[in-house]
């Protein structure tokens, strides 16, 4: 039997590189060896404030981004997580085990809530952590691949199943998180000290996967470099470091490779190698994007619901039964 995976992306913003490197990619490699659920989580989207058009959009563009990339419909089940109401419902018993101290150590929580402060914050915000873990949970998951800023709420996740399997007898799977190591965190173009974001407020701070190919080429030719000339991989030059790995992420070469074949040669030779290999990927991705219909994709979601709602349906009564609501 075949281990079992969650994972998702929130509709919010558009994907970049760093969003198809540190995730999507991973799970394209991961649908043959393990039974895969890869959903689109809106619920989660909607915790910040969002354009009910504008989400409508994402959504389906993120599935068809899904498709784009390789995720298989016939191998993985694709849905939206609204369409599967025992989503919410899980997420209800889970608060009763979860406590505000679990939920206040969440970092994500912290840097989300600046803007607002703690106090003005929705409470889906806070609650965040608690949703992905009835995601999660809701499957029997065994593995969730994630990126590293995410493991702590995998953490959480594990303990309210620890704790519901205490108190009420063994009725959940304890995830364990994997972490991609080599792509687990893509940074900005203008500041490598700060993840890729989709929310960034400089268009230059990413690669979307949707951009055009001209404005591609001119967000890598304004990439932060280094202090000097020389294309080396270290510590010390984290912006250059940073693009040697989104380089040999699409290239499929080493640091050490990349490092090696533009020995003697500049910045600008490097970035033209980069800016090649980044559309030899984008190109024919946008092309089989630009071939998904909105009907397509729709189909493929409901048929993909309708696949784990099952699943969801089995776990949420299993719950209820141990927790004693009438049935």
């Amino acid at each position: 039997m075949k281990k079992r995976i969650f994972s998702g992306i929130q509709p919010s913003g558009s994907l970049h590189i760093g969003n198809y490197l540190g995730a999507i990619k991973n799970w394209v490699d991961l649908q043959d060896s393990f039974e895969s659920i890869f959903c689109i989580v809106d619920l989660h989207a909607i915790t910040v404030a969002q354009n009910p058009e504008e989400l409508r959009k994402r959504t389906l563009e993120i599935a068809k981004i899904y498709i784009a990339s390789g995720i298989d419909p016939k191998k993985s089940a694709m849905f939206v997580q609204s369409h599967v109401s025992e989503h919410s419902e899980m997420t209800w018993i889970l608060n009763t085990l979860a406590r505000m101290s679990d939920l206040f150590k969440m970092t994500q929580f912290k840097d989300k809530a600046q803007k607002e402060g703690q106090e003005n914050s929705g409470v889906g915000l806070f609650d965040y952590p608690v949703l992905m873990a009835a995601d999660i949970l809701l499957y029997d998951t065994e593995v969730v691949p994630v990126g590293e800023d995410q493991v702590q709420h995998i953490e959480l996740a594990r303990t309210l199943a620890r704790r519901f399997n205490k108190k009420f007898g063994q009725t959940f799977v304890v995830p364990e998180a994997s972490v991609k190591k080599e792509t687990m965190r893509i940074m900005g173009l203008d500041d490598p000290t700060k993840k890729m974001s989709k929310s960034a407020s400089s268009e230059y701070s990413f690669i979307g996967l949707l951009d055009d190919v001209e404005l591609i080429k001119k967000k890598i030719k304004k990439a932060v470099t280094g202090s000097g000339s020389e294309v080396k991989y270290s510590d010390d030059e984290p912006a250059l470091k940073n693009l040697i790995n989104i380089f040999s992420a699409f290239s499929g070469k080493s640091a050490s490779e990349i490092v090696l074949e533009y020995k003697g040669k500049g910045y600008a030779d490097f970035k033209e190698g980069l800016t090649k290999v980044v559309l030899d990927f984008i190109i024919p991705f946008q092309e089989r994007f630009n071939n998904i219909s909105d009907e397509q994709v729709l189909n493929i979601l409901q048929n993909g619901a309708e696949k784990v709602r099952p699943l969801a349906e089995k776990k949420i009564e299993e719950v209820k039964e141990r927790i004693g609501f009438v049935l």
